[in-house]
């Protein structure tokens, strides 16, 4: 079964990440925004999923999956613990537990990787949807990290 890589976009460019992708031969490539919109050229959600399908890496965006507001809001005042719990409770929800059945199957299928905006999966709630889906899988998380612009 291959690993489930992670990638943050944080002061990256979509060319990088790209090669970043490509370099982990990244067969497909699970958006875990809540947000699949982004101020940063080339990661909004149609673009991303257009350079994606260029070099030949799937997409999905599982909204579900990403963080409820009030958790990002925690992250960008500089608590990342306090995003943790309100993740861990949104992840309760049928919604959530339906998109996280759905990763699993996918990260099975395919060299798969979960992508949000933090450079740092530490602070990122991709970092807990990895072990959530590794608790079940038993791969092996590869947290990847793209040139810095």
């Amino acid at each position: 079964m291959p690993d489930l890589a992670t990638i943050g976009y944080e002061g990256c460019t979509i060319d990088t990440v790209l090669a970043t992708l490509r370099d982990a031969h990244v067969g497909l490539l699970i958006d875990v925004r809540a947000v699949a919109q982004s101020r940063k050229p080339g990661f909004s959600k149609r673009q991303l999923a257009a350079s994606l399908d260029e070099a030949g890496i799937a997409y999905v965006h599982l909204q579900g999956l990403g963080t409820p507001k009030p958790g990002r809001d925690a992250v960008r005042a500089g608590h990342p613990e306090r995003m943790e719990a309100i993740f861990r409770e949104h992840m309760t929800s049928d919604r959530a537990q339906a998109e996280l059945a759905q990763a699993k199957g996918l990260a099975r299928e395919k060299s798969a990787c979960l992508l949000c905006f933090e450079r740092d999966h530490n602070t990122c709630h991709r970092r807990l949807v990895a072990e959530m889906i590794v608790a079940e899988t038993g791969q092996s998380v590869v947290h990847l990290a793209a040139s810095l612009m």
